[in-house]
């Protein structure tokens, strides 16, 4: 029982110290690039970014100015020598104080390294379909039905964040249920009479409920890179239909 313990000891340490490694590579990532990550909430697009930085402030600090004293000296008068000089007492002077400004010294500049972070989300709203089919009044049971919704092929979105960056592409899925029981899956959008690729004919006259269930799936990129966008965006349309019966012909 002892090996064993000691090894599952040894792989436990060993494991949390590479996952710290990697948690700080991940950190030094951010703070060398910008770190952009794309995924969906509340049938939302979310794009945020991070990025470590930087900045220098520079503070300027003025030496104050010193007042230098410079004492004057005194001199002594002269003997004459050829008259003879009466002895005098000594007059001594005060020497007198003059001030002097001395030049300002230079002003020295301080650096002051503050880290900033930035960090920054945006978010991004997907179209909702609507539905559209034809015959638009009283289709006829076991007539074709044809269907059609007004998204485009492609949601493309372009945002500049913290000074990045990033290309959205969205494709959109969908999913019919034409009130029936019957549903139908496709990548198309469908079209009118006659290139729609998108049709159902009732067996029944009477009114339905039809939903059309709409789910986003794409990418991004950022700085030639392309990730998946994690999660999807799910958007659901409806529409009534009322389908009647053909009209009954007599014979005489």
């Amino acid at each position: 029982m002892k090996p064993s313990l000691i090894t599952f000891f040894m792989l436990f340490f060993i494991g949390a110290s590479s996952t710290n490694a990697l948690g700080s590579d991940l950190i030094n990532d951010c703070k060398k690039t910008a770190c952009v990550n794309v995924y969906t909430d509340n049938n939302q697009i979310i794009i945020e970014a991070k990025k470590g930085d930087s900045t220098v402030k520079k503070t300027i600090s003025q030496a104050p100015r010193k007042a230098v004293v410079k004492a004057k000296p005194t001199t002594k008068p002269r003997p004459l020598f050829l008259l003879p000089q009466p002895k005098l007492k000594p007059v001594v002077k005060k020497p007198t104080v003059k001030t002097t400004y001395k030049r300002p010294a230079k002003p020295k500049v301080k650096k002051t390294v503050t880290k900033v972070n930035l960090s920054d989300r945006l978010t991004k709203l997907v179209p909702t379909a609507g539905v559209a089919y034809q015959p638009e009044f009283e289709p006829l049971v076991k007539v074709p039905v044809y269907f059609w919704c007004d998204l485009p092929e492609l949601f493309q979105s372009r945002v500049e964040i913290i000074g990045e960056i990033i290309d959205v592409t969205l494709r959109p899925s969908y999913l019919w249920s034409f009130g029936d029981g019957s549903t139908f899956a496709t990548t198309d959008n469908g079209a009118a009479y006659p290139n729609g690729s998108i049709q159902h004919s009732y067996q029944r006259p009477g009114s339905y409920a039809v939903t059309l269930v709409t789910t986003w799936n794409g990418s991004f990129t950022h700085n030639a890179q392309v990730r998946a966008v994690t999660g999807k965006v799910v958007k659901i349309s409806l529409a009534a239909i009322n389908i009647v019966s053909a009209p009954t012909t007599f014979k005489g």
